[in-house]
């Protein structure tokens, strides 16, 4: 049901872990963000760590089969006198495309954004739902046989 459009995306955050000073993101070069995500019953589950965003730098979008979350930390302003000390929270852009499988109902795609964590559920489509068939007997197989 989902795939990782970047199979280098670890990689690359690994990377920017170990350079020294790394740059937050950018709209061009966004950074990561890490997600967890489930089936629960008849729906796929994304959850996606945002904490200290506004909800109003959220965009959600999904274009064929491709889940895109958008979103951007601003640095929290300090006052004139104010000096940082520690600077340790990432900042700038994050992304994360999702690529959904064909049995996901992408016209029903919901969010909610509650202590810091974006939740996405996508319900699994009808058709993709798994479904009891009927076993026929012996017996009435054969008929059909004869009678095809």
């Amino acid at each position: 049901m989902l795939m990782r459009t970047d199979p280098f995306r670890e990689f690359d955050r690994l990377t920017q872990q170990l350079r020294a000073g790394a740059s937050p993101g950018t709209w061009s070069r966004p950074a990561a963000m890490p997600m967890d995500a489930y089936r629960a019953g008849n729906e796929f589950v994304a959850c996606f760590d945002l904490p200290g965003v506004d909800p109003d730098a959220i965009e959600l979008e999904v274009e064929r089969n491709v889940l895109t979350v958008k979103a951007e930390r601003r640095p929290q302003p300090t006052g004139e006198d104010a000096r940082l000390q520690v600077a340790e929270r990432p900042y700038g852009v994050f992304s994360r495309q999702l690529l959904l499988g064909d049995g996901l109902d992408t016209a029903r795609v919901s969010a909610a954004y509650e202590a810091g964590v974006l939740t996405v559920r996508i319900p699994v489509a009808e058709t993709a739902r798994p479904r009891r068939i009927a076993v026929s007997t012996g017996t009435s197989a054969r008929r059909q046989e004869i009678t095809s």
